[in-house]
């Protein structure tokens, strides 16, 4: 499937990237054809549907709109965006889209359309293809102004179901359906789970058992409160005789969250990614969840499987892995690598932070505790044009006060070069602004809040875009001590695409309310659409804006 479209009109250009529930824009026009131009409407021809509407924002002209009513939205076409790059969030997966780009021109209180382009484009269907990689988000942001319009500020356990479904967006769906595959005789599964309680899961898991499948269970079970809640959870279930406690000598976590599919003792696919089979995993902070159908790279994951529970000490179990999943070689070409850790040494590591300094083009990554030193190198001199960060903290899990400020130091020094854009997880409190409703969290999880995907993209757009994801941290630790597993995809653009939609929904999500968080309560004020005539003005030049505008606009 093409899912990147570029149209021109008149020297107005447009590229539409499509993931499943997201499609970006990016936007492009001359410099001295934007002189009077006062943004630009959007309006989506749902043709799957049959409906036509302008797409809406927050932000307003002040001499049209001076004080917008709280939780309300203005279409686009009174109320321009001034930008060039838009992403629409309420995609569906499988659709056809049209999507039409106005240039508005004139007054505030009477914008003319002049310029304009039309491209259409299909989003990725998210029901099981005949295509390598199926691809699952869920909402990762409960702390949302959809969820509060939809839900109030209720819990999901208050609300119900309804709650439940918003907020798996899907994923809850592609776990079980995965595990359905294994239909009775002849199919298996072989689990590894770190966080293994959510009733959904293992109830699934326990019916494929009854439908007569090869059932294999490893857990992580070193002496902990996540060991007491597993065990609790599968002895609810009557999954015991096929549970294995993980505990190998000298292993910190084993931290998987992965699932592979059999036929008379093939491996046929791997489901694998930074879901814990939890509620939290599921449904609260940010995750993926990531099937591959590669038979080939399926298999290395069954023997990895049957090597771990063997539960050897990782001096025995570290060469052997790195043995068997080296890196890719130099220069790296298109396919599909595993990386299985515990490793004897941190050269994975490395070899992520090295694509990360060295690539020309854009760089986007998820860290959920912290940023190594080898990553910060890479945001501090770094050759990307565009370096984009997602954290759920500025600071990792530290010992002392003293290791926690000196890390966050670290990444506000960060986050005041002009290349680097970072969004730090956080939400809308009661009486943080006026126009915004407030928000709550979802109350499914204790120590990540938010963010908790363990992805890398390298220049995404590219022709040859890279892409690592799985269930390590980037850390030492994930690399060095904690059963681990990464993918590392090269190549595959449709697999990029989809993977940077998504991280430009939840940057986009998180900058905002990062920005918020800054500010003194009740103190911020977001300025209404400029009628000065200079909003464009910073997308020209040598700015972040102007490499930002060139990159998305293709």
């Amino acid at each position: 499937m093409i899912m990147r479209k570029r149209k021109v009109n008149n020297k107005l250009s447009v590229q539409a990237i499509s993931g499943t529930h997201v499609v970006l824009l990016g936007i492009d026009l001359p410099e001295d054809k934007c002189p009077g131009l006062l943004g630009f409407a959007i309006r989506r021809f749902d043709v799957t549907e049959g409906e036509t509407y302008w797409l809406k924002g927050y932000k307003t002209f002040e001499s049209v709109e001076p004080n917008p009513a709280e939780g309300v939205q203005y279409a686009t076409r009174l109320h321009p965006i001034q930008g060039f790059t838009w992403s629409d969030f309420s995609a569906k997966p499988g659709y056809q889209y049209r999507y039409e780009v106005v240039a508005l021109r004139g007054a505030p209180d009477n914008p003319i359309e002049a310029e304009r382009v039309i491209v259409a484009i299909k989003t990725e269907s998210s029901v099981l293809t005949k295509q390598k990689h199926s691809i699952h988000f869920n909402r990762g942001a409960a702390a949302s102004q959809e969820y509060t319009r939809r839900f109030g500020n209720k819990s999901p356990q208050k609300v119900g179901p309804a709650a439940y479904e918003w907020l798996s967006r899907g994923l809850a769906e592609a776990i079980t359906a995965f595990i359905a595959r294994a239909i009775g005789l002849g199919w298996g599964l072989r689990v590894c789970a770190y966080e293994f309680r959510e009733q959904h899961v293992l109830q699934a898991l326990f019916d494929a058992k009854m439908r007569g499948a090869d059932v294999q269970i490893l857990y992580h079970a070193r002496n902990d409160s996540t060991k007491i809640g597993n065990e609790k959870a599968i002895q609810q279930f009557n999954l015991s005789e096929i549970a294995h406690g993980r505990n190998a000598p000298s292993l910190s976590l084993s931290h998987n969250k992965t699932l592979v599919l059999t036929k008379k003792g093939k491996a046929q696919a791997v489901l694998t990614g930074s879901t814990n089979l939890s509620d939290g995993g599921i449904y609260g902070h940010s995750n993926v969840a990531h099937i591959c159908e590669d038979k080939t790279v399926a298999s290395k994951y069954l023997w990895w499987w049957d090597e771990l529970k063997h539960n050897r000490p990782i001096a025995e179990l570290a060469p052997l892995l790195t043995l068997a999943t080296p890196l890719p070689p130099m220069p790296e070409k298109p396919g599909i690598t595993p990386v299985f850790s515990p490793r004897r040494d941190l050269s994975a590591l490395e070899w992520y932070a090295e694509q990360a300094k060295k690539t020309s083009g854009g760089l986007f990554m998820t860290f959920a505790f912290g940023m190594h030193p080898a990553f910060q190198d890479a945001y501090l001199d770094g050759n990307a044009t565009l370096r984009y960060a997602l954290m759920e903290k500025m600071s990792g899990p530290t010992k002392t006060p003293a290791q926690r400020i000196a890390n966050e130091n670290a990444i506000i020094k960060l986050r005041k070069l002009e290349a680097n854009k970072f969004a730090i997880g956080a939400q809308i409190e009661e009486g943080d602004f006026g126009q915004w409703l407030s928000e709550s969290l979802s109350g499914l999880n204790v120590h990540v809040k938010y963010l908790h995907t363990k992805y890398m993209l390298i220049d995404p757009l590219g022709p040859n875009p890279l892409v690592v994801t799985g269930s390590a941290n980037f850390s030492e630790a994930s690399t060095v001590k904690n059963d681990e597993n990464m993918l590392i995809i090269r190549g595959d653009t449709r697999v990029a695409d989809i993977y940077l939609g998504e991280f430009m929904r939840m940057y986009r999500h998180f900058a905002f309310r990062d920005w918020l968080a800054s500010k003194p309560a009740g103190i911020a004020t977001v300025a209404h659409l400029d009628e000065r005539d200079v909003w464009w003005k910073r997308y020209f030049g040598d700015s972040f804006e102007s490499r930002q505008r060139a990159y998305f606009a293709g």
